[in-house]
């Protein structure tokens, strides 16, 4: 079982890579616009996409716990190939909008049980807490790194053909579903008298409201942080496509973008380890802040470089909230908060990503880039700065708490 155990770790590893190795998403908003679409519909079907998920994230999450990963992990898998071989045909909104309805069913099963998957197995493993950072540091590098090379890929085959790329996304999908028909499910350390996982959404709601009030703060930041980067990702390429960059460069800028999340993401532990909590914090709440602003008011290759700063917050994000919200969540029902998580993150994407297209479409991408940075602005206040305060409070207690106990310990004879 040890073996089987190990072999899961690297296999979530794989499965993730496969799963980001994304051709399409660099050209996107391109490919969509030649088969019809306006900007606006674009962003439309993305909130649709939004809206089924925000439907199956919870559910899915719940099935995680109460029936396995595994299952989960290969349904989820199974709608992501399927989804693309369907893209082949489809060549109007409607013919999309099936298209992203079976991303969604894939994205819904998939977050979430694959970090719950990678939690249990190292449960399972006895590893430390420190493992644990690594491991969610090492999936969003693989992630992230997936993003980046099929984004490189992907703008080079849309030079080709959009039909050739299609084709070759079609191919590299099924990779997933071979990954996840290999996993093991772990055993279940959290269990009743019969058992099985004991999963109650009261239970759930009830650690979330009256358990760590850090938990409660990290679990509506991660959020709003992902939805601020999410919507400047879909801004991207229309300021790019406003510069008449080729598509071969949405390409190369959306490898380099991918990669600045995967190193933050390999560096956000030790940012978090030498600089402290409350430093990583701020940095968290501050730069994408910078980022987006300086996107909407600097123009030309000096607004890009301002982008770059933003998925520089996003790969320290993916490690330092992300960690911080699972290493407080029980395993039994660590995948539904997961899922949770994520249905606030697309519920939000189903109002903002909407009036987003809107206004880019009828103001300029400049005045919607500052419209997202407003919204952030308000949330570095209404969340990040409780947070920062309340981890600041929490470790100042601790010194204090030891600073007394060791006068104690030093008089024992």
């Amino acid at each position: 079982m040890e073996n089987q155990l190990r072999r899961n770790i690297k296999v979530v590893y794989a499965l993730a890579f496969f799963h980001m190795f994304m051709l399409i998403v660099p050209v996107l908003v391109p490919l969509f616009q030649s088969r019809g679409l306006t900007l606006a519909e674009v962003f439309y079907l993305q909130a649709i996409y939004a809206a089924f998920i925000v439907v199956m994230e919870a559910p899915s999450g719940y099935l995680a716990d109460l029936l396995g990963r595994r299952l989960v992990l290969i349904i989820g898998a199974a709608a992501h190939a399927l989804g693309y071989i369907w893209l082949n045909f489809a060549t109007d909104f409607w013919g999309l909008l099936y298209f992203e309805i079976l991303m969604a069913v894939a994205v819904s099963m998939i977050s979430g049980a694959d970090l719950a998957l990678l939690y249990d197995s190292e449960k399972a493993l006895a590893a430390e807490d420190n493992d644990h950072i690594y491991s969610v540091a090492h999936l969003g590098f693989m992630k992230s790194s997936a993003e980046a090379l099929g984004a490189l890929l992907g703008g080079a085959l849309a030079m080709v053909s959009f039909d050739v790329m299609i084709l070759a996304q079609s191919m590299t999908a099924w990779v997933c579903l071979w990954m996840a028909l290999t996993i093991t499910e772990p055993p279940v350390t959290e269990e009743d008298g019969n058992g099985k996982r004991v999963v109650s959404l009261a239970d759930i709601w009830r650690h979330l409201a009256k358990g760590d009030p850090i938990l409660k703060m990290v679990f509506f930041a991660l959020p709003v942080y992902n939805l601020a980067t999410v919507l400047v990702a879909w801004l991207v390429q229309p300021f790019w496509d406003s510069m008449g960059l080729s598509l071969a460069v949405f390409g190369m800028l959306w490898f380099a973008q991918s990669m600045t999340v995967a190193i933050a993401s390999k560096l956000g532990y030790e940012l978090e380890r030498r600089a402290g909590p409350v430093a990583a914090l701020c940095t968290l709440g501050v730069l994408p802040i910078i980022g987006i602003f300086g996107m909407a008011w600097l123009s030309g290759w000096v607004g890009i470089l301002f982008g770059f700063v933003l998925f520089l917050s996003r790969g320290l994000s993916q490690v330092i909230l992300v960690n911080a919200l699972n290493r407080r969540i029980p395993g039994r029902f660590r995948a539904t908060v997961n899922s949770l998580n994520s249905l606030i993150f697309r519920f939000g994407f189903i109002v903002a990503g909407p009036l987003m297209g809107l206004l880019a479409q009828d103001h300029g991408v400049a005045f919607a880039l500052n419209a997202v940075g407003a919204m952030l602005v308000v949330s570095f206040f209404a969340v990040m700065l409780p947070l920062i305060l309340a981890v600041r409070k929490l470790l100042l207690a601790t010194t204090v708490q030891s600073a007394q106990v060791k006068p104690g310990a030093d008089a024992t004879p």
